[in-house]
């Protein structure tokens, strides 16, 4: 599994584990900040009858055929994309959210992405260094499901041997120009 980014979505990894016959490892990964953000939450009804979501398509009513990027990612730096296209008022940028990198879930993400058949610029966003996180092992996956012809680009930190910079005041800029990056056409 990726990084279940919703209380709703954790509940449901679990339960979903717990509840299959055959017995796998699972590797959830997510940052005690999640339990804390005022965006991450969920709802009672997505808890009682909702289901996990291996991948999780734009929430904000934004119009498709206005849409000029579509930004994939996973975890925490979803909130931090969000908030910031929000603070900018963008309505080009679409942000989707897949929550299982492992197996890829190739035909929910197809799905999703569908009403961006035109779009020709999609971004991986990631915290992590680019030798770290998703890139490498997942990229294959990214372009298996974007259109034809689009263009697959990184945002994220630069390749490090330390997943942390170790300075929080570096982590912060890196942070912004990271999403800067990811949103700006």
């Amino acid at each position: 599994v990726g990084g279940p980014s919703t209380p709703a979505q954790v509940y449901h990894m679990l339960r979903r584990q717990a509840i299959r016959k055959m017995r796998r490892p699972l590797i959830g990964i997510s940052p005690k900040s999640l339990l804390r953000h005022p965006l991450a939450v969920s709802s009672m009804d997505e808890l009682l009858n909702g289901t996990f979501q291996t991948v999780i398509g734009e929430i904000d009513n934004l119009d498709p055929k206005k849409v000029k990027r579509v930004v994939m990612c996973a975890g925490k730096v979803y909130y931090d994309l969000l908030e910031q296209r929000r603070k900018n008022e963008q309505d080009n940028v679409a942000i989707i959210r897949i929550e299982q990198l492992y197996p890829f879930p190739h035909e929910d993400v197809k799905a999703v992405l569908a009403p961006y058949s035109h779009v020709t610029e999609f971004v991986w966003c990631q915290e992590e260094p680019l030798n770290q996180g998703a890139w490498y092992c997942s990229k294959h996956n990214f372009e298996y499901v974007i259109p034809k012809g689009a263009k697959l680009s990184y945002a994220g930190r630069p390749a490090s041997a330390a997943p942390a910079v170790g300075y929080a005041s570096l982590h912060n800029k890196q942070q912004r120009e990271l999403i800067e990056q990811a949103l700006t056409l």
